[in-house]
């Protein structure tokens, strides 16, 4: 990030300048080209003259190589060049003039007729600015529109990066083909007040919005669950249960939702490149029914913690992650965990599910990163069934917060593997993932490659980047991906998309369209927990607070 980017946003207006009408074109000899006048800020044209460079310009967000779907908002952008007075851009038949500031906001209408025209095609981007010297043209740059479009809704929560202050946060709904936002819950902006509470770990069935679960903690506890336009809040506490359900997935068509439950910890490092661990001290694997409002457990041990429950895309096998505790002389095991904290490796296993009688089968080992001496953390499945999607770290499984973490992906396998005995060496590796974990796991006869594809796993190394990777949420076509990623500036974790081709491979990530491209500079909070789905929630904001703050939970029976 450069000082001209620095000191742009440090000077940024906050208070947008209102946009002005577009004038009709006329006159003006155009020659063979016929060019769109789109923009919502200055008008203009592409200049007569200009001297051709060939330093790359600076934007922000960098959309420069991208794969985007064919119905995603237009994708404005914001020209950093601290000796230019004004820019336009063509891109593709649009043509577009910034604002003062640089900012490009582009035309809806002709946003859109400019992608579905380009469907499956590539997009050249020309980007013009007046320097003292007259007009100069950057290196042309393109972006890929693909044929297939991105579930259109996307939920997430947005929280304050500082750890403590859960009480000012909420959960919100994005429309992907334009900028509404839509609030579904806030709670309480006072956090001295009887009645504040913390609010997480939302989740959709079968990426369908008439199905949905949201946690609240703290005062109002409960978990939420919704079908259409009804809701109701449920408790799931029970004496063998750690605590009430924390990462959950709903099973794709069946009335049940896995949950792990666990007890969550958090310690700050005094001299560490990474500000905070989180970690679980026990965790359990819980099978709960909406329909009878039961609860059981799936997996209960004292010696492995078992968490991120996720299903596969047919229901007939639920994948989680399991880290087996290390041996360490304690007197005070809680002390003696945070010493270790970074000998907590997590691998992935799933185990088959009887869709009929709802029992599940003897689990088997699917990722064996403590092979490696690394962390396997929030596994997804693919709603098409072929690709297993996950975060992979050095240890630990609340990668958000390790900036080694990269997205990897396993192709399912058709058949069951026995489970190796875990009696590999372990080894440890310098940096993230990408190449150099690549090469630990070619070397490695715990995890077999087949070639740069085949069964084996990889890295999205084109979507990855030099920071924190980590949960992730799959489009129901198996096409897109949305993550959450610090790779801006380690500190704020927002929302990335990218194209997940038909060969599993990863394309460059783009991060999510605003329509003020300075926006994700100015919100001071972090995207958190990014799901896809098909169509809008039906719950109304006003619902959802007469729900949560004045209804009692019902207990869930256990069983």
């Amino acid at each position: 990030m450069s000082n001209n980017y620095h000191k742009l946003f440090i000077s940024a207006k906050w208070i947008k300048t209102a946009r002005q009408l577009l004038p009709s074109l006329t006159g003006g000899v155009w020659g063979w080209v016929f060019l769109l006048v789109a923009c919502n800020s200055r008008p203009t044209s592409i200049p007569t003259s200009f001297t051709e460079v060939t330093d790359s310009v600076e934007i922000y967000p960098d959309y420069r190589e991208v794969t985007v779907p064919p119905n995603i908002a237009p994708m404005n952008f914001m020209i950093i060049d601290e000796g230019a007075t004004e820019f336009v851009a063509q891109i593709g038949d649009v043509i577009c003039g910034a604002t003062d500031d640089g900012k490009f906001d582009i035309d809806s209408t002709a946003w859109r007729q400019l992608l579905m025209s380009n469907k499956g095609q590539t997009v050249a981007v020309d980007l013009y600015a007046h320097r003292a010297n007259g007009w100069v043209h950057f290196p042309r740059y393109h972006f890929q529109v693909a044929e297939e479009e991105i579930d259109p809704y996307v939920t997430f929560r947005l929280i304050e990066p500082g750890y403590e202050l859960y009480q000012q946060l909420g959960i919100y709904q994005r429309n992907l083909t334009n900028f509404e936002v839509t609030t579904i819950y806030e709670n309480y902006r006072d956090i001295t007040g009887e009645g504040s509470h913390c609010i997480n770990c939302h989740n959709f069935q079968n990426n369908d919005a008439e199905r949905m679960y949201l946690h609240v903690r703290e005062n109002n506890k409960g978990t939420v669950i919704t079908q259409g336009t009804e809701a109701h809040k449920i408790l799931i506490r029970h004496d063998s249960i750690l605590a009430s359900g924390a990462y959950g997935n709903w099973h794709p068509f069946l009335p049940l939702v896995a949950y792990s439950t666990n007890l969550t910890a958090q310690v700050f490092h005094y001299h560490y490149p990474e500000k905070i661990e989180v970690y679980d001290g026990a965790s359990d694997l819980l099978l709960y029914d909406a329909d009878r409002n039961a609860v059981r457990h799936i997996i209960r041990t004292s010696d492995h913690f078992e968490t991120f429950p996720c299903w596969s895309a047919d229901g007939t096998r639920l994948y989680y992650c399991d880290a087996r505790l290390p041996k360490f002389e304690y007197t005070n095991f809680e002390a003696s965990l945070v010493m270790h904290y970074d000998s907590l490796l997590y691998d992935i296993y799933s185990m088959p599910f009887d869709t009929t009688t709802y029992t599940f089968g003897e689990p088997r080992l699917e990722v064996n990163a403590s092979a490696l001496g690394l962390s396997a953390s929030e596994p997804r499945c693919s709603p098409d069934g072929r690709f297993l999607l996950y975060s992979l770290g050095k240890y630990g499984q609340f990668h958000l917060y390790h900036r080694d973490a990269d997205l990897w992906v396993k192709e399912i396998r058709p058949t069951p593997d026995p489970i190796p005995e875990q009696s590999s060496p372990t080894r440890s590796l310098s940096r993230k993932g990408g190449e150099k974990l690549r090469a630990a796991i070619e070397r490695s006869e715990a995890l077999p490659l087949t070639g740069e594809r085949g069964e084996g796993l990889y890295p999205l190394t084109s979507t990855n980047s030099d920071n924190s990777e980590s949960y992730c949420c799959w489009s129901s076509n198996s096409r897109w991906i949305v993550f959450s990623s610090r790779r801006e500036d380690n500190d704020y974790t927002r929302s990335y998309i990218a194209y997940i081709d038909a060969n599993g491979q990863g394309h460059r990530a783009f991060l999510l369209p605003q329509r003020d491209p300075e926006y994700n500079i100015l919100l001071l909070k972090s995207y958190n927990v990014p799901e896809l789905t098909k169509n809008p929630i039906k719950i109304t904001r006003e619902q959802m607070e007469h729900i949560i703050r004045h209804t009692e939970a019902e207990l869930a029976t256990y069983e």
